[in-house]
């Protein structure tokens, strides 16, 4: 069975705390969330059907071992669990983005889950999976994208659960952009003692006026 493709291509990672490394992007099709704020809306619904031995084989020319998964939102397509499992078999270091409201227990272990936890701003605060929570494993990350100090209060009030599962430099604080200025949110975080890692989306500042390919 084919996996819906959004695009392909090879970047430097802008988010996490891989930031700054070369990665290959396979980015999927389709989202079961709209997020005011998405950055990546041509992902919602275009597409263009791939086999994973088609996928495998564009990758490898970009001779690149690190591998992220993202979309749209990847878990929505049952062959996704099959294309990571194909590249962990092939050696890629791989990561997938999820936006944390589906199940991501049936992941391969070996792949690093990068899950978001929406807040307010987003509109999608209800769609949070909670029980995601618990399948975490110490590599993995958690992202709060914050656009107002609601976001940001909404985030500090869960880092004590997130603190559990993951230690302050796999939990990561992101403005918003442009909503929020990331000096902003610095301030906060320095202001109430956060224990969490600033990210800065690095690819916005890179190619500012790019959506696609970066």
């Amino acid at each position: 069975m084919p996996i819906m493709v959004n695009e392909i291509f090879y970047s430097i990672q802008g988010e996490s705390i891989m930031s700054g490394l070369p990665y290959v992007f396979v980015r999927l099709s389709g989202c079961n969330l709209q997020c005011r704020y998405c950055d990546t809306r041509h992902a919602w619904d275009e597409g263009t059907p791939w086999e994973i031995a088609q996928i495998l084989t564009h990758i490898a020319r970009y001779q690149c071992l690190r591998v992220l998964v993202t979309g749209g939102e990847p878990l929505l397509q049952e062959q996704t669990l099959e294309l990571i499992r194909r590249l962990l078999a092939k050696d890629y270091d791989v990561s997938l983005e999820t936006n944390g409201s589906k199940d991501i227990s049936r992941v391969a272990v070996r792949c690093q889950r990068i899950m978001d936890f929406k807040c307010p701003s987003s509109g999608m605060q209800a769609h949070n999976r909670m029980t995601n929570l618990s399948h975490l494993m110490p590599w993995d990350q958690v992202k709060f994208v914050i656009a107002d100090r609601e976001d940001f209060d909404f985030a500090c009030g869960l880092l004590p659960t997130v603190s559990q599962r993951l230690g302050p430099g796999q939990i990561l604080f992101s403005p918003a952009h442009p909503a929020l200025p990331a000096t902003q949110l610095a301030n906060w975080m320095l202001d109430a003692h956060v224990e969490a890692r600033l990210q800065i989306q690095l690819h916005k500042y890179l190619w500012p006026n790019q959506e696609r390919g970066v």
